[in-house]
């Protein structure tokens, strides 16, 4: 699929479009890697199976190019530097070189690096910090982690953020938060619809020019924080997962994620001494994301019904080539990591389909069966389209799968494709019936159950979400269950919290977990060395998440 994220048509299909798709895209890249590579260059390559983009550069927006590809992390900066696969450990600091939070997790306080400079010379300040945080309070848009903001000021030079309830859950999100520049947003009339062409961060690249296939970013001269190695980051937006497998397995791309139906013999056997691949997984999972403010979606019994026949091991050996660890509890908790989180009753719990079982359930719940046909209890045939970009291999073909296990209880559904714009603008506004789509992770549990269940991110349809809860649940049960875990003064209380979000989310299923979500990539060490690895994780090593700058900073020629 793409970022955070992912994909399939089914192996036969992949590779039947492989050579079609690799010439068309064959130029995308024709300068990179001339005279000895990406490395002699000090050009780095990148690739995504994102299709063509539109342009757009607003930091804040989850659909935007910038965010698409995961240049908006070479732009802008955070305060600090956090790492997803140790999300326990404390964060490096960036722009913040200190920050000190209250006891209650109501109040912190951000000492800011002095040297830190926008690209345009100009001084970043307190003041561009305390703006971009009333920014964010003022429209909720933009809002992404729906951080409640309360008080924001400057207090002898340093930023100091209050809040009515406590912090504990999102102090990662809070220190990630991109700073923008005061003088250039302040003249913006709407910031959540703005494009921002022509970016001005604190990062040490700018845009230099934007095309919908290839963007490309050149190092900024004068960057605050030191000198950079790669002079010149070039992303292109290929249109499936295919055509972009072809670009890493040539040489074309040095650094991407994307699935692919067999690594070995697509990529690692092509250059075996420098094509590596390392996909580490944290706490957030991929699922079928059900529209519950659907009919006839808004009955949990059918979405329990569909969860307890959908077939996970063939989604994780067919779809994912056993890529992505398999998710084997109905709580979708990954394991053996989320063990320590798991409530005593799920202990032990599998995934195993269970096709009489759910039609028992679809049968007590006034569903019933005719000339293999299902209807809902008004009597109308249970008909479903599932959704997904086109060319995320792996997402298409897990809707296949489910699409044919669903069947088994007389739902009839098709798979409809878009272009990742269209779908991601699609799932943000609640305009689908289901959706394979990945969530937030973070050091527990909660961050996964708050990003599918929370009511108070809830948006109705047609306003999009960008926070979360796509699939418009409510359960004012889970809401009070993921607050009273956030605002927890024992860890007693914070357990019992957690043991309840598990339970309304096997009963209620307000999405099917399909499998633990990757934070890995696919890379070369030909011209490029210094990249985390297993042995070294400094960072998740995919482009798209907030550590991808300290990646980028962190890579050399290679020898």
């Amino acid at each position: 699929m793409s970022v955070r994220r992912r994909t399939t048509l089914r192996a036969v299909a992949a590779a039947t479009v492989a050579i079609a798709l690799a010439a068309g895209c064959s130029n995308a890249n024709s300068g990179a890697g001339k005279g000895g590579g990406g490395g002699a260059t000090g050009v780095l390559t990148i690739g995504k199976p994102d299709g063509p983009q539109t342009n757009n550069s607003n930091p804040f927006l989850s659909t935007s190019a910038g965010a698409t590809l995961g240049y908006r992390y070479m732009i802008y900066e955070p305060l600090a530097m956090t790492n997803m696969i140790k999300p326990t450990e404390k964060a490096d600091p960036w722009l913040a070189t200190d920050w000190e939070w209250e006891s209650n997790f109501t109040k912190v306080t951000f000492t800011l690096d002095e040297r830190a400079k926008w690209a345009d010379g100009k001084d970043l300040t307190a003041d561009d910090v305390e703006f971009t945080f009333n920014l964010l309070k003022k429209h909720p848009a933009l809002n992404g982690n729906g951080i409640p903001f309360d008080g924001i000021a400057v207090e002898g030079g340093k930023v100091v953020l209050t809040f009515k309830e406590s912090q504990f859950v999102n102090q990662n999100k809070i220190i990630q938060t991109f700073i923008v520049p005061k003088h250039i947003w302040e003249k913006v009339d709407n910031p959540e619809t703005w494009p921002n062409r022509t970016p001005v961060g604190s990062g040490p690249y700018k845009l230099k020019t934007f095309t919908p296939q290839t963007t490309t970013l050149v190092a900024t001269p004068t960057y605050w924080n030191g000198k950079t190695k790669v002079k010149e980051l070039r992303y292109t937006a290929y249109n499936d997962n295919s055509a972009a497998t072809t670009a890493l397995a040539t040489g074309k791309v040095e650094w991407s994620f994307v699935f692919m139906p067999n690594h070995k013999q697509l990529f690692i056997d092509k250059d075996p001494k420098n094509h590596k691949l390392w996909f580490p997984s944290g706490l957030g999972i991929h699922g079928l994301w059900f529209n519950t403010a659907r009919k006839p979606l808004d009955n949990p019994a059918l979405r329990k019904a569909m969860a307890m026949v959908v077939d996970r091991n063939a989604i994780h050996i067919q779809a994912q080539a056993t890529l992505y660890p398999e998710i084997t509890n109905p709580t979708g908790i990954p394991l053996p990591a989320g063990e320590p989180f798991l409530a005593p009753e799920y202990q032990g719990a599998n995934t195993k389909p269970d096709v009489p079982g759910a039609k028992k359930l679809l049968a007590e719940a006034g569903f019933t069966l005719e000339g293999g046909v299902l209807k809902d209890p008004s009597g109308k045939p249970v008909t479903l389209t599932f959704t997904d970009p086109a060319g995320w291999n792996d997402y298409i073909t897990g809707l296949a799968i489910i699409k044919d296990n669903v069947k088994q209880l007389g739902i009839e559904a098709k798979v409809k494709t878009q272009t990742a714009e269209a779908w991601g603008v699609d799932v943000a506004n609640g305009n689908f019936d289901a959706t394979l789509h990945w969530t937030n992770s973070g050091a527990t549990p909660y961050d996964m159950y708050q990003n599918v269940m929370d009511g108070a991110i809830l948006q109705p349809i047609g306003k999009s979400s960008q926070a979360g809860n796509f699939g418009r649940f409510k359960n004012d049960e889970a809401t009070t269950a993921l607050k009273e875990y956030a605002n927890a003064k024992d860890e007693p209380t914070r357990t019992k919290a957690m043991h309840l979000l598990q339970k309304i989310f096997v009963e209620q299923a307000p999405m099917i977990p399909t499998a633990a979500a990757p934070i890995g990539a696919e890379y070369s060490t030909k011209n490029w060395i210094g990249w985390p690895t297993e042995a070294n994780p400094y960072a998740p090593p995919q482009h798209t998440q907030p550590s991808a700058l300290e990646i980028v900073l962190n890579l050399t020629p290679a020898k």
